[in-house]
């Protein structure tokens, strides 16, 4: 059987949850099935894999006009393949075109859902109405869509009710438990600016809507003044959204220490370093299909501290691994909280308890590492994958 598998992110180009989840998807496949990929960028030293420049002719133009055109080129070399799978709005196109293009069947696996982030049309302008319009196409004519979880199963749904839920499955999303796992490195902590020997709350994601990161910010004033906040941030969405975080964090630092903010993408033993260092690990999103940063925190042994919304529930075994923080939000595609302030304060709460109780917190790392063992192993979500590729070749 060949695969081709069509993606934005790959690496070593990736920036977020979806591009390491491709990355290991492919590793755990490869055992047993051909898999080609086709992913945006420079092209790549590695076998198999292949890599899409933006056409020149689309170079300044509408950012999802320039998706569109590469696309384009990866559905036309996907011609042999006995079936496509796309990861994220940025490679569906490419799925839905190979599919009439060539007959062979379109898997794509949900990482996000267009109509629940609304706040992309500040980065795109009218390419929203583009992405939104491909997602929806892609969807409700694949031959199977992939949910990362319960909760973005349910989501689907909603968004797009013309689905027939019977081919909407659940494969969640996994972790590399060799890689991902206890690093206890008090001098490499130290050397990214983090004090191993006071109580720290490390954050790690992307600097966008759905990532919750002013609400964090706002929580932070609230903490015990002897901890620490890691902030792993980087790739922001838009000029604005950089602008308010700046000023959050430019305001915090006037009132407490200990505030230290890494803008770079970390390589894995500093990243490790800092998640086995913290107290707590903190994911306070208003919208997170899954949620793999909560999985990499937990196979390092960090407690997680995060939203009930989204897949996270289904992650964080509320009380033994971690902490729920509770959020009414409103059902326009925003998650905006309806009662911010009580957002904010609860977070705040919740941080506090865990990072007050240390040996508590230690506990709950230790049960998070064993639960990553049990439920996430990307060997389990292979073999689930593969499921879904035979039920679509019928074999």
């Amino acid at each position: 059987m060949r695969v081709d598998l069509l993606t934005r992110e790959y690496p070593p180009e990736i920036y977020g949850g979806a591009g390491v989840h491709v990355a290991e998807l492919v590793r755990a496949l490869r055992h047993d099935i051909d898999v080609l990929v086709r992913a945006f960028g420079a092209e790549r030293d590695e076998a198999d894999a292949f890599g899409y420049a933006t056409p020149d002719a689309f170079a300044g133009r509408n950012a999802a006009v320039g998706t569109m055109g590469v696309d384009l080129l990866m559905a036309a070399d996907a011609a042999g393949a006995d079936l496509v799978h796309s990861h994220t709005w940025y490679a569906n196109f490419a799925g839905f075109t190979a599919k009439r293009l060539h007959g062979i069947p379109h898997v794509v696996t949900a990482h996000s859902l267009e109509p629940l982030r609304p706040w992309k049309a500040e980065q795109l302008g009218g390419g929203y109405r583009l992405s939104s319009w491909v997602e929806r196409t892609a969807f409700e004519d694949a031959d199977a869509v992939i949910a990362v979880s319960e909760g973005m199963r349910r989501d689907i749904l909603r968004s797009y009710p013309s689905i027939d839920p019977a081919k909407v499955e659940v494969v969640y999303n996994g972790i590399d438990l060799a890689d991902w796992r206890p690093n206890r490195d008090a001098d490499l902590a130290r050397a990214l600016g983090v004090d191993p020997d006071r109580p720290s709350v490390v954050f790690v994601g992307r600097i966008t809507r759905q990532k919750g990161l002013p609400y964090l910010l706002r929580a932070a004033r609230l903490l015990p003044p002897d901890v620490q906040l890691v902030l792993c941030a980087g790739a922001p969405d838009t000029d604005e959204i950089m602008a308010e975080v700046t000023g959050l964090v430019d305001e915090l630092r006037t009132e407490r220490d200990g505030v230290v903010w890494i803008d770079r993408h970390l390589p894995r033993p500093e990243l490790t370093a800092l998640l086995t260092a913290a107290t707590a690990f903190v994911c306070p999103s208003v919208y997170e299909p899954l949620g793999i940063v909560n999985l990499e925190a937990m196979a390092c042994g960090a407690p997680v501290v995060g939203t009930a919304t989204g897949g996270i529930p289904e992650v964080v075994d509320d009380g033994v691994t971690g902490v729920l923080v509770p959020i009414e939000q409103a059902d326009d595609g925003t998650g905006t909280p309806l009662d911010p302030e009580r957002f904010v304060a609860d977070l705040a709460a919740a941080l506090t308890r865990v990072v007050r109780d240390p040996a508590g917190a230690a506990a709950m790392g230790a049960a998070g590492r064993r639960r990553a063992e049990e439920h996430f192993a990307w060997d389990a979500i292979a073999a689930r994958t593969r499921e879904v590729y035979a039920r679509v070749l019928g074999r």
